[in-house]
């Protein structure tokens, strides 16, 4: 038995176009590396490959097959990644690290979903307080346990833990 017929739905797949909402987030990623290597778009190949590597083991190393929500978690945590090695090639003077790992964290971003504006995640963490009955910090974590499904992939949620934070301290 192949590997992929253990993680098989039931029925065939049939891939949608690239940017079809309605299409798996993996099988958009497997869509993309197709096309980078037809177009020989070595950066984006890379860049999809070391995602798709970092997705699998991550199904690997938790024994699950990932939903959309975990691949998001998993780009989340390699955007993460990129970030903090441009932040260390730039204080190195590594300009040619700086563009290569600035070009990958493009490619990655273009998998997360829309971000919301900071108009929209603060009516959230309005909504959110109220919901929660909130009354000083030692209820950040109720409004943090209501926001995260709600926001994960499509906020930073560093910053809105800022925001949470800020509230609750007036």
């Amino acid at each position: 038995m192949s590997r992929e017929s253990v993680h098989a739905t039931s029925g065939p797949i049939d891939p949608a176009p690239a940017g079809d909402p309605l299409m798996s987030l993996k099988i958009r990623i497997g869509e993309d590396m197709k096309t980078a290597m037809r177009a020989k778009d070595v950066l984006r190949l890379e860049s999809i490959r070391m995602l798709r590597a970092a997705i699998q083991r991550r199904e690997v190393d938790d024994r699950v097959t990932l939903d959309d929500d975990g691949v998001v978690a998993v780009l989340q945590k390699q955007i993460k990644q990129c970030q903090d090695s441009i932040d260390q090639f730039r204080r190195g003077n590594r300009e040619d690290l700086v563009a290569k790992e600035e070009a990958q964290l493009k490619v990655y971003q273009s998998y997360l979903p829309e971000q919301m504006d900071a108009g929209e995640i603060s009516r959230r963490v309005d909504e959110a307080l109220r919901e929660s009955g909130a009354a000083g910090m030692r209820d950040m974590g109720k409004v943090m346990a209501l926001l995260k499904p709600r926001l994960q992939g499509r906020a930073d949620m560093g910053a809105v833990s800022q925001q949470v934070k800020t509230r609750l301290q007036d």
